[in-house]
């Protein structure tokens, strides 16, 4: 897998300023204080106060939801890989992220594809070691499966601890922290229906849209089948 550092360049090679100064300049185009962009985005002044400094970098659900008040796209502030087909590969699927602090940032990689009356958006999260998320809530719903090491998963302020094989599913509007508490990295596989890719509409075929992958293919490697309509 390669690593696409987008946050740093755009695909032309040419440097880009970081994204809290981009952030913030949109900000003052739009004549807002940090107060109401944490206040609309359902974040803290404090959060926000970090991300623009460059001390912290936001979630993807978290970018989302700054853009949102921004009136901006996501994709302005990051160019995020849009599978061409609906069928992903692991060893050529690139790993995104939103900072520049090699080793210490949260990490995607797409899962979905985009059709039409798609609501399902999943990825693989890499969390490193002592990651730990900002509080949020959003509408939706999302399910955590832990794939390998541990996570601290906090709801309206309940702490549960996940295993590898463990999985959580809840309403996104309650309030949510994660929370890598071990000294290895983490990988989940979560899912959720906020639209977190900035995807807008949907395109694609839903007739070749549909993928299921087997067990037994997983076991010996990446294969994977579509079903058409009708099967």
């Amino acid at each position: 897998m390669r690593t696409d550092q987008t946050a740093i360049a755009d695909t032309s090679g040419a440097e880009i300023d970081p994204l809290g100064e981009r952030l913030r300049r949109q900000r003052k185009a739009q004549k807002l204080t940090l107060q109401e962009v944490a206040d609309r985005a359902g974040l803290s002044v404090g959060f926000i106060s970090q991300i623009e400094r460059g001390i912290t970098v936001p979630s993807l659900v978290s970018l989302i939801s700054v853009c949102r008040v921004l009136k901006v796209e996501v994709g302005s502030f990051f160019n995020q890989p849009k599978p061409a087909t609906p069928v992903t590969r692991h060893e050529n699927r690139p790993v995104y992220g939103l900072g520049a602090f090699a080793g210490r940032d949260v990490t995607y990689e797409r899962l979905s594809a985009s059709f039409p009356g798609n609501v399902l958006r999943s990825t693989l999260i890499h969390e490193p070691p002592g990651f730990r998320s900002e509080p949020m809530s959003h509408e939706g719903e999302e399910i955590f499966y832990i794939v390998s090491g541990s996570l601290t998963l906090e709801l309206d302020g309940e702490t549960m601890i996940l295993e590898a094989g463990d999985t959580a599913h809840f309403p996104s509007v309650r309030t949510h922290v994660t929370w890598n508490h071990t000294d290895k990295p983490a990988t989940i596989f979560h899912t959720c229906t906020m639209d977190v890719f900035g995807d807008g509409e949907p395109s694609g075929d839903p007739d070749t849209s549909l993928v299921v992958t087997r067990a037994v293919d997983r076991a010996s490697g990446p294969k994977q089948s579509k079903i058409k309509k009708g099967n």
